[in-house]
């Protein structure tokens, strides 16, 4: 009998046992986010604010650059996802809505208020009807320049005008100056370029049918676009050897005087020594058609939840805990950028604070930006023609043919 008993009261403890290995696997909670440099820092500290509040959830938080990223998150999302994913509104999210790999949150919308406090980001958050994305911040983007580089070409202001956009550029370059940094390794950054010469020239429902397949690549409205762009490169504004640059590097151009502008997102202000950042400022992409009505690039950064993801429940107190005001107005800061959440303080840092009234004034439309409002394979085709054509602009009529084989390929038109 009494060997009888212990035999049952071994099972009863190993059940025991089981039972909690089941609850500390189901209360793990692992997040992959795309960091660059200081960005790290400043997931970090949010997340250990939630663990600190949340004690019985065992938090793992993988960081990857942001190009690795790109090209590992749909293998995730297919097998086997992590609970939580940063990632990018508008098509990029839609992507993976439309194939069933992500969680419905129009539920936590509802719950958590963010129909109200994320009101002006809500419709790149929503596809079909249903919301799939928990915004962080969005960036406005615009022309960083030095301020002293200026002063010692002879320009007393900033460029209006393409016209005097240009004439600042010739005025930098007879000093010895460089005008353009161009991180052009990151084809993303091209994508920056594109956007804002099509958005200026042909306005934003131009742009929109382009990004949706809806116009043929071999449309003089697009050759224009890139054929105003290779003035610049003829004329030798951008620095040399720009395909060599990604983000990272290009800084030191602008930190050493080497450079006098970059057009680039109010992100990277957050990654410039504070000595630099005395001497930057920042405005917007100039006019090049008056009769163009002013649009916007205004990417929004989010959090996802995997259809396959094993810990859905924490994975949703995550992300109702990142989009308190305070939190997502400590995220934006970090960042540079402004916090979705509309009851979270604006930034105080001057280069964000004139992006944002920027996008605060903005009667065109905001676009998403040219790999998150377009399918990602016509995206990468177009990113890799825009290397091809920075690279060698004699290329230029078979790059858009080649492009306009791809939209018919890919978009059946």
């Amino acid at each position: 009998m009494k060997f009888k008993a212990s035999r049952l009261l071994l099972a009863g403890i190993a059940c025991v046992a089981l039972g909690m290995g089941a609850y500390v696997d189901a209360a793990t909670l692992k997040v992959n986010v795309s960091a660059r440099g200081n960005q790290r820092a400043v997931w970090q500290n949010a997340f250990d604010q939630f663990q600190k509040a949340n004690p019985d959830v065992d938090l793992k938080v993988t960081y990857v650059g942001e190009e690795a990223y790109k090209v590992q998150i749909s293998g995730w999302l297919a097998t086997d996802p992590p609970d939580v994913l940063s990632w990018h509104n508008g098509e990029r999210m839609a992507y993976f809505a439309k194939r069933g790999l992500l969680d419905d949150l129009s539920a936590d919308w509802q719950k958590n208020g963010w129909n109200q406090t994320y009101a002006s980001v809500k419709p790149p958050s929503t596809y079909a009807g249903k919301q799939y994305a928990a915004p962080l911040g969005y960036d406005s983007y615009g022309f960083f320049y030095r301020k002293d580089l200026f002063q010692k070409a002879g320009i007393t202001a900033e460029p209006k005008t393409w016209n005097e956009f240009l004439e600042d550029c010739k005025k930098l370059k007879a000093a010895g100056i460089a005008p353009i940094a161009v991180p052009a390794k990151d084809s993303w950054t091209l994508a920056a370029w594109f956007d804002y010469l099509d958005l200026r020239i042909n306005g934003y429902a131009f742009h929109e049918q382009l990004m949706a397949g809806d116009i043929p690549y071999t449309d003089a409205r697009v050759k224009k676009v890139y054929t105003t762009w290779k003035t610049l490169i003829d004329d030798k504004y951008f620095v040399d050897n720009a395909l060599s640059y990604d983000v990272d590097s290009v800084s030191p151009l602008l930190v050493n005087g080497k450079a006098a502008m970059m057009l680039m997102g109010t992100f990277f202000a957050a990654a410039l020594p504070d000595a630099t950042r005395e001497q930057m400022s920042y405005f917007r992409f100039p006019v090049i058609d008056p009769a163009v009505p002013m649009a916007e690039d205004g990417p929004v950064n989010i959090l996802m939840i995997p259809a396959k993801a094993a810990n859905k429940k924490d994975a949703h107190r995550l992300l109702a805990f990142i989009s308190q005001p305070e939190i997502n107005g400590e995220l934006a800061k970090g960042w540079g950028q402004l916090p979705s959440n509309n009851k979270a303080p604006e930034p105080q840092d001057a280069i964000s604070k004139i992006g944002f009234q920027i996008l605060s004034n903005t009667p065109g439309g905001v676009a998403q930006f040219y790999d998150r409002d377009m399918t990602k394979e016509m995206a990468d085709e177009g990113m890799k023609g825009m290397q091809q054509f920075f690279n060698d602009p004699s290329q230029l009529d078979s790059i858009l043919a080649r492009l306009e084989q791809f939209r018919k390929r890919i978009y059946h038109k």
